[in-house]
């Protein structure tokens, strides 16, 4: 994967490879010592429920997609599902 710059991510749409829009990248986290990725925090849409979408949530109800499971960055972020 080519290199993306942080704030060229900053509010971009987060779609699943099934066409599903997730919702908008809140934030990616990190590994403390290594600075490795670790997962992308989404906000989801509204009309997304936890129940029709089979990801993890943090205890605010946003998506968490380990960032293994990019798999494009360009008009949106797409994830495998």
């Amino acid at each position: 994967m080519s290199e993306v710059l942080a704030e060229n991510l900053s509010g971009k749409s987060v779609m699943g490879s099934d066409g599903t829009e997730l919702g908008m990248l809140y934030n990616i986290t990190t590994e403390i010592k290594s600075g490795a990725l670790h997962d992308l925090v989404i906000e989801p849409n509204e009309e997304l429920s936890n129940q029709t979408v089979d990801l993890d949530t943090d205890d605010d109800g946003r998506f968490r997609v380990p960032i293994n499971r990019v798999r494009a960055v360009k008009d949106y972020i797409v994830v495998q599902r």
